[in-house]
């Protein structure tokens, strides 16, 4: 039987991915994978303690401006970083000020913990991220080559089918259903070493009938309305979903949410 490891504490840093949109609690707050995995974590070493210091819409420089340092200060065990994709998903995106800042932040957080895990992001299906594919891949080039240089692992959601197909996506097509959160926070689980629970973030989902051409068209008229065109405004605006916004989970301390 293989033997879990024994990380005691986890520090998530990033942007909405990791506070986790769009899994919906009842009381109006976001779950996600990191909680998800803090709770599967807690639940194999009492004492687990947590952090989650991402921040929806946050860009590369922001994140190593706020977030790096503190989460390096903590000296936790584990420590995940997802950074990068909001920039490449802007009007106009500098990669290479991108890949700096990204190993700036790697540089600083990789000696700070015993275990760095950095992703290659899921990329939806569609036409609206099609453009911005080649400056996504190139940041996932960067992430494997940082990783390779500083012993971080690398969690690949980019090639898991499961979570590139839009059934795993939330009505605003940015992020990830509870489902979606569930598998991601399966992948980073067997990635740090520890017991798989299932296969299923690996695997395509099983087909089903699409929706009628109408239908399909409906929701294209509605997601634009309502998602689009406000994301739109903000890139071109340069303001922010998550302007003023503290983080999700300042302060690292013992895990009592959900294990589930």
């Amino acid at each position: 039987m293989q033997k879990n490891p024994t990380f005691t504490s986890l520090v998530a840093v990033g942007d909405s991915f990791t506070e986790g949109m769009s899994d919906l609690l009842p009381d109006g707050s976001y779950r996600g994978w990191a909680d998800l995995l803090a709770g599967r974590m807690s639940a194999h070493t009492p004492g687990f303690r947590y952090a989650n210091l991402a921040v929806r819409g946050k860009l590369i420089a922001q994140i190593v401006e706020e977030q790096v340092a503190v989460a390096a200060a903590m000296q936790p065990d584990v420590i995940t970083l997802v950074g990068g994709l909001n920039d490449t998903l802007r009007p106009k995106c500098d990669m290479g000020r991108v890949r700096a800042l990204l190993t700036e932040a790697v540089e600083r957080l990789a000696p700070a913990c015993k275990q760095l895990v950095l992703m290659r992001s899921p990329g939806r299906q569609g036409p609206v991220l099609e453009r911005f594919r080649p400056r996504m891949e190139e940041l996932f080039v960067c992430v494997d080559d940082l990783a390779a240089r500083h012993d971080a692992v690398v969690v690949d959601l980019y090639g898991a089918p499961s979570l590139s197909d839009p059934r795993q996506w939330d009505v605003d097509r940015l992020h990830l259903t509870a489902e979606g959160h569930r598998r991601v926070a399966e992948a980073v689980w067997q990635t740090l070493g520890y017991e798989p629970e299932d296969t299923e973030w690996r695997m395509p989902l099983p087909a089903t009938v699409p929706p009628a051409w109408v239908a399909r068209r409906v929701e294209d008229v509605r997601f634009a309305r309502q998602y689009l065109l406000p994301w739109i405004g903000r890139r071109l605006t340069g303001r922010s979903s998550g302007d003023g916004m503290p983080a999700k989970r300042p302060d690292l301390l013992p895990y009592e949410g959900p294990a589930a």
